[in-house]
């Protein structure tokens, strides 16, 4: 028998991409409401009630509340947005790093945040390997395109084309910052630096290290490549980039995939992950985890 997926909130940036990535599917069937029914209280109800699956694409506290709404059914529900990230009874939806069988098993998954997803991909197979110290100051830089922002920062960028660089976040206490701790196993809470700039999608996550944390790049590297071997969406790569660049083009054509880079010099190391934030760093994040939560390929639908 199909599952049914219930995708809540299928109208925003990320729930459409997620619609793209199930229309037309064989092994699901996909249940979205329509503008006269997306905000009905009871329509919603019915809907996580016959669904198997439910996606939420919802703001933090509206999450919570589908949550309470989806209470006395059997749907198994995947959270793309904030709100469950290191709550208790939540699967972590990074299969990479959790293991693909507790986001198979889970009843309720968190989607990763998309600039987690680059820097936990770096950070925390290094530090469960003894390579990295639990308890250093790490730093995180990083640059997203502007659809990471919703509707409200697509609409700024698109009618401001003079903005280069967006920098937020600048008191700290930004909402992605306890998972990064959390799932990476640290002691302290990384500084995190985070900007937008005009492109539409992509991201870069960069960690740098400096030489004083005593670590060797060929080691990091070696170990990154044997962690995620076998994995159809990160890659890491072994060789320098020819120019010794590495892009982050606004015209790039959508992903699900993830590719990490170890740089070397003299002064320390730098550790570098690229994505699509709205594909692995989001809506192909949750695809992913809805195929092992509904026993299908894990890259069914995904952009590879």
């Amino acid at each position: 028998m199909t599952a049914v997926v219930f995708v809540d909130g299928a109208a925003g940036t990320t729930g459409l991409e997620i619609v793209e990535r199930l229309e037309g599917r064989r092994d699901l069937r996909l249940l979205v409401l329509d503008e006269a029914q997306r905000k009905d209280e009871a329509a919603r109800r019915e809907a996580f009630r016959s669904a198997d699956f439910a996606v939420l694409c919802l703001p933090d506290d509206a999450a919570r509340d589908a949550v309470a709404l989806a209470e006395g059914s059997n749907v198994r529900i995947v959270d793309a947005s904030s709100a469950h990230r290191v709550a208790p009874g939540w699967t972590y939806g990074f299969p990479e790093l959790v293991g693909r069988e507790a986001v198979a098993n889970a009843s309720r998954v968190s989607n990763p945040g998309c600039y987690p997803s680059g820097f936990l991909a770096l950070v925390a197979p290094l530090v469960r390997a003894g390579l990295l110290p639990a308890d250093w100051p790490y730093t995180v830089h990083a640059v997203s395109g502007y659809s990471g922002g919703g509707k409200a920062l697509i609409a700024r960028f698109e009618a401001d084309r003079d903005i280069a660089w967006r920098g937020y976040g600048l008191g700290g206490g930004h909402k992605h910052v306890p998972e990064m701790r959390k799932w990476a196993g640290l002691v302290h809470a990384p500084l995190f630096a985070p900007a937008v700039i005009p492109a539409f999608r992509g991201m870069a996550v960069e960690v740098p290290l400096p030489a004083a944390i005593g670590a060797d790049a060929a080691a990091l590297r070696g170990a990154l490549a044997d962690f995620f071997t076998g994995s159809a969406l990160v890659r890491v790569a072994q060789e320098w980039p020819a120019d010794g660049e590495i892009l982050l083009r606004g015209s790039s054509a959508p992903s699900d995939a993830l590719s990490l880079h170890v740089f070397g010099g003299a002064e320390g190391i730098r550790l570098i992950a690229l994505l699509d934030n709205l594909g692995k760093g989001a809506s192909g994040a949750a695809v992913q985890s809805l195929n092992l939560m509904a026993g299908l390929e894990e890259t069914a639908g995904l952009r590879l």
